[in-house]
Formats: structure tokens, sequence, C-alpha cells
């Protein structure tokens, strides 16, 4: 008999997922505290699976089902959201179960068909209802949150909302339900995993919390993907995200950067000297140490981005090419920021820092370079980009 039960999270609804203690890495997002992958089984009716888990995962998925009813008798499946660690075991389930249906949205249905090779989805659109017998379930679809097939499932009548990747965080660990880990933990695992998931759609996520109230969804249970569940009518992570969402810049001001000898980190500590001098909050983010997400997480809410980096090979270093490509792409918005660095044969690195973050949109303060070491003047310089980055920042 298999140690892998399934947990009871609401009357007729079971958590059939899996936890993954030893992912470190989520598609360039470092998980430090692992994550789980979350599915659901609805009893009482049709025996409905909504979404499944990461291919590794599948005998702990069968298993957890099996502890309620054969997998076999599978009726319905729905698939949220066709990314891998939701969907990777759609196609064994089908031959397992041979289900009346796989519902998924329209986007959905394509993405799975074209990943698998295969047309077994029905589509669905915002709106529309499956009677199961028993429980009824709605479909909203929620386009680029996190991805165009993205959509919701909500049970109205008990309203349990299956948010998918939306109101998770990466959080390995037994307690199926947010009131169990402690509200600090919450906060900074659900503030990570927007900052590096779901920042770039902020303006998606605010029209969507403000249009929930009009589809008729108010959830007393939320049940993402990944992370606890948030139960009776727990709302913290709702106005989380309303939070995260709409930032209002600080004066935290993140300082990322590498260095080959040392000059460019001297500068970064004068230049967080000068932050703090001016009435800022540096987050001093050495790069050997820190991670890209790490990094990406902090500039959550901060007025500031400072970045330096030595030149190598007539180019800025790796890791600060490495951090300011996945920033980029989480389209952090209204940063003051500053470039700084030194060099030995040509300054490249810190026209390129620059460059980079014009390109994101940033308000770009004058920079600081230096051949070799920085002295006295130099370093005076630093601490002066640092107080300018402050007092630049909006508000």
């Amino acid at each position: 008999m298999s140690v892998f039960k399934a947990v009871e999270v609401f009357k007729d609804i079971w958590w059939v997922g899996a936890v993954d203690w030893a992912i470190r890495d989520f598609h360039g997002y470092a998980t430090h505290r692992g994550t789980t992958y979350n599915a659901f089984l609805i009893t009482g009716g049709k025996l409905t699976l909504i979404d499944t888990v990461k291919a590794p995962f599948k005998e702990e998925m069968l298993s957890r089902i099996a502890s309620v009813a054969d997998p076999k008798d599978i009726d319905i499946i729905v698939s949220n959201h066709a990314e891998m660690d939701h969907s990777a075991l759609l196609p064994d389930m089908v031959e397992l179960c041979r289900p009346a249906a796989v519902y998924a949205s329209k986007m959905g249905a394509r993405a799975l068909a074209e990943h698998f090779h295969g047309d077994f989805a029905t589509v669905v659109k915002s709106g529309d209802r499956v009677d199961l017998g028993g429980h009824t379930l709605s479909f909203f679809e929620t386009r680029m949150l996190h991805w165009p097939d993205s959509m919701v499932t909500y049970l109205a009548g008990e309203q349990v909302l299956f948010s998918q990747d939306a109101f998770g965080m990466h959080l390995a660990g037994y307690e199926r339900f947010a009131d169990q880990v402690p509200e600090h933990l919450l906060k900074q695992e659900s503030l990570k995993y927007f900052a590096n998931i779901l920042n770039p759609y902020a303006p998606q996520v605010k029209g969507l919390l403000d249009k929930l109230p009009s589809l008729g969804v108010a959830p007393k249970l939320i049940l993402p993907d990944h992370g606890p569940a948030w139960r009776d009518g727990d709302d913290r992570i709702v106005q989380w995200y309303r939070d995260f969402a709409t930032p209002t810049p600080s004066r935290k001001v993140v300082i990322a950067f590498d260095t080959m000898w040392g000059s460019t980190d001297k500068m970064a500590r004068a230049a967080a000297e000068g932050v703090s001098a001016a009435g800022g909050e540096p987050r001093v983010m050495p790069l050997k140490a820190c991670h890209r997400s790490d990094v990406a997480t902090e500039l959550m809410g901060a007025g500031g981005f400072m970045v330096g980096s030595p030149t190598l090979n007539n180019h800025l270093y790796p890791t600060v090419a490495d951090c300011l490509t996945y920033v980029k792409g989480l389209r952090f918005t209204g940063l003051t920021a500053a470039a700084f660095g030194s060099y030995g044969w040509g300054g490249e690195a810190v026209k390129q820092v620059g460059d980079a973050l014009t390109d994101m949109g940033c308000t770009v303060v004058e920079p600081v370079s230096v051949r070799f070491a920085p002295d006295q003047d130099v370093l005076s310089q630093c601490a002066a980009l640092g107080r300018a980055v402050v007092e630049r920042i909006p508000g």
C-alpha cells in the first residue's frame, strides 16, 4: 500500500499533488525552498482532475488519487495551463482514463496539440459551465497570466477557485494551507514569485483583480498550482497582489555588480554609502553571491537600480550581462538608475550597462568609471552617484 495519500482540502476536493524538495532552478528562477506541484481531484459526481504534476512525479500523483478513487475512473480533466509542470502527464492520463473530456482554453488546446502532437482537448471559453452532477465548473480565461493559454476554474456554489499559477509560490512543504505557514515566509515567497513570474503582466493582474467580482468570483478557498492554499476567506494574497501590481517607488536602491580584482566592489561599497547618506536604503548585491532572481525580488518597490561591471574582452562582465538580460524581461518600471565600473584596457562595459538601463526605460544618471583601481576621489564620485540616484527618485 502506498504511503502517498490524498489530502482533503474541502468537501469533495482532494489535493493529489507532489512535493519537490530538490528543485533549485525553475527556468532561471532560484527556488531556494523547493516547490509543490498541486493537482486536485473533485469527487461527489463525475470524477474530475484539475491539472497534473511534473513528469517525474507521476507515481506520486497516481498513488494519491488511488487513495480516494481508481484513477481509471476519472471522467473529466481540466488543464488550466499548458506549461509542463502542470500538463506533462496529460497524454498519460488520457491513455489511462479515456476521459469523456479534457477541457482547456482555445490557446491551451492549441498549445497542448502542438506540444503533444495530438488533438485531445475540448475548448472552453470564459463563462462556460460544466455540470459534474453535484458540482458545477465555470471557466474564465486569464490570458497572459502568465501564458496566452492561462485560465482559472471556479466552483461557484462552493466558492472555490482553482487559480493555476496565480496566487502561488515556490515553497515545498506538507503545510497545505497558508494559515499553517509563518506570514513573513508567505509574503517573501509570494513577492519573489510575483517578481519573477508575473511582474511583466502587472497591469493585467490589476485588471483581473478588479474584474473578478463582476464575474461572480468571490472565492473563500483559493487553490493555486504551487504552494499552500488560502482557506476560510483568507484574502491576504489578493491584497498583496494588489500592492505588488501597483508599487510605489521607494527610496530603496538595488546595487548589483560583479568584480574581477576588487575595484568595482570598492565602487559599489562607496555608492552604497552615498545612498545611505542621502536617506536611501541600499541593497548591496554582489552577483558572485546573489542570484539574478533575488535581484529581481529586491527590485519590487525599489526606486533605484545601480549596476556595476568591470570590462572583459571589450564587453560587460558575464554575470552582469546575465542579470541585466533577465531583469529587462521582467519589465520593472519607474527606476532611476546608474552604471559604474572599473576597467584596464578599454572601458566599454560601463557604457553597455548604461545602454541596457536606458533600454529598460530607466531614468539614467551620468555614470562613473575608472581605469584600474579607484582612488579616494573616484570613491567620492561613486558616493555622490549614490546620492544623486536617491535624490532623483520621484516623490
